[in-house]
């Protein structure tokens, strides 16, 4: 082997040791799952049930209506949230309104990505088959809205 530049082991070792540790420090910066120390993302709900013809309940699960709700999520920079609101009719989604406000020039981005595409998404689904972890690049505000989805679901249990 012809080596043009004699390198000494214990900085080659050194060298690897520590891109080793850096894989492993940026392995733990991907967004695959909450960090426990991050704060705990929850969904807050606000009923606003106007049920159609004065709250009658279809034959599904869950009673015809309009309902809204707040999930929230956590990006490396902040702690978002976004609101939700969704018309039920026999267990179906017929309307899909959501609005953020954004507190970072990149959520600003995605909540907006996401919110353009959410639409097609759900509209025309089953409450209950409602499932997205990406909508249009955006997978954190995806989250945010599943929570907000839960809290619907609560809230409008026949």
């Amino acid at each position: 082997m012809i080596r043009t530049t004699a390198v000494p082991r214990p900085v080659r070792v050194g060298t690897a040791l520590l891109g080793v540790a850096g894989i492993v420090t940026l392995a733990g910066c991907s967004g695959g799952t909450t960090d426990a120390a991050a704060p705990a993302p929850a969904a807050s709900s606000a009923p606003s049930t106007s049920a159609a013809a004065g709250g009658s309940s279809s034959a599904g699960t869950y009673t015809d209506g309009t309902y809204e709700a707040t999930g929230q999520y956590a990006t490396p920079e902040s702690v978002e949230t976004v609101d939700v609101t969704l018309t039920l009719a026999g267990d179906t989604v017929t309307d899909v309104i959501v609005t953020g406000d954004p507190q970072a020039a990149e959520s600003r981005r995605y909540q907006g990505e996401f919110i353009g595409g959410i639409k097609d998404e759900v509209v025309g689904k089953k409450l209950d088959e409602i499932s997205v972890s990406k909508v249009a690049g955006s997978s954190l505000t995806s989250g945010g809205f599943m929570k907000a989805v839960d809290a619907i679901k609560s809230q409008a249990q026949a």
